[in-house]
């Protein structure tokens, strides 16, 4: 039996964002314990995403954008603008912090953002790796055309193909552009998978599914994916974590007490300083 998750909606501002992951009916998915799909939105002339510099343990994050731009900066002193189509995977290991603000040459005008962010739960054995930061272009990733299916692999393996962004286990995560009647049987190599339709009226199998949805699919299977209208979609998916993940705030990791060491950590100023910034989101109170 598919499973459809509804996610929850926040408004930052005028900016939306839908967390489908973690659920009741879903706390992971493969590695992925997060997904978040931000937009799609226009922003006025002078208006942007400003997300003040906060820390991550345990996980790596991955953003993925249809359209916009956003700059990402943190305490490893790196700083880029992922655009449409590229990566920018960002491991967290024993602790990172970032910022992630639009540019301000995109500002002077209005401008719209569509995309997704993901966190994966890196495996016991790399949850205290050392951080890292690794941006892909759209050209480097893998992608097929075919009867009116673009397929991007951005992350892990699938269907032949693999990326070049580096995990921690077996990974799968696609992007899906579909143009009207087009059809695509979906991958069915990895232990767990799901679909997430970001814009569009699809069909799974012949029965219309609700886009802004997530559908988990069943092990083992190989459904087809047929677009009524032109669709955005995502994969995500792969190995089941080794161990359950504790998520507070930001911090994953599969131990309590490195959760309150964070915590801890962030309150004292010892996840580093990001170049250029001087705010920071605190330490919720909950």
């Amino acid at each position: 039996m598919t499973l459809i998750i509804p996610p929850r909606t926040h408004d930052l501002g005028g900016f939306q964002v839908r967390r489908a992951v973690p659920s009741l009916q879903a706390r992971s998915v493969g590695p992925f314990v997060f997904v978040d799909h931000m937009g799609p939105a226009t922003f006025d002339e002078g208006r942007g995403v400003d997300v003040r510099p906060h820390p991550h343990i345990g996980l790596a994050t991955v953003t993925f954008l249809w359209s916009g731009a956003i700059n990402h900066k943190d305490t490893l002193g790196s700083e880029q603008v992922i655009l449409p189509g590229d990566v920018n995977w960002m491991t967290a290991g024993r602790g990172i912090a970032h910022s992630e603000r639009t540019p301000s040459d995109v500002r002077a005008h209005p401008h719209p953002l569509h995309g997704m962010q993901t966190w994966v739960a890196l495996p016991k054995a790399y949850e205290e790796v050392a951080p890292e930061f690794h941006h892909h272009k759209a050209d480097t990733l893998p992608q097929r055309r075919h009867d009116g299916t673009w397929l991007r692999v951005i992350a892990g393996r699938a269907y032949g193909e693999e990326s070049p962004v580096r995990v921690f286990a077996d990974t799968f995560n696609v992007a899906l552009d579909l143009e009207p009647d087009a059809e695509h049987t979906i991958d069915g190599g990895h232990a767990e998978r799901a679909l997430y339709v970001l814009e569009g009226d699809a069909q799974l199998d012949g029965a219309d599914i609700p886009d802004k949805h997530l559908v988990v699919l069943d092990p083992g299977t190989r459904p087809v994916l047929r677009a009524k209208t032109p669709v955005k979609a995502l994969l995500l998916g792969g190995e089941p974590l080794d161990a359950h993940r504790h998520i507070w705030w930001n911090f994953v990791s599969s131990s309590k007490e490195r959760i309150e060491q964070a915590k801890e950590d962030w309150r004292e100023g010892k996840f580093g300083q990001v170049p250029g910034e001087t705010e920071f989101i605190p330490l919720p109170d909950h």
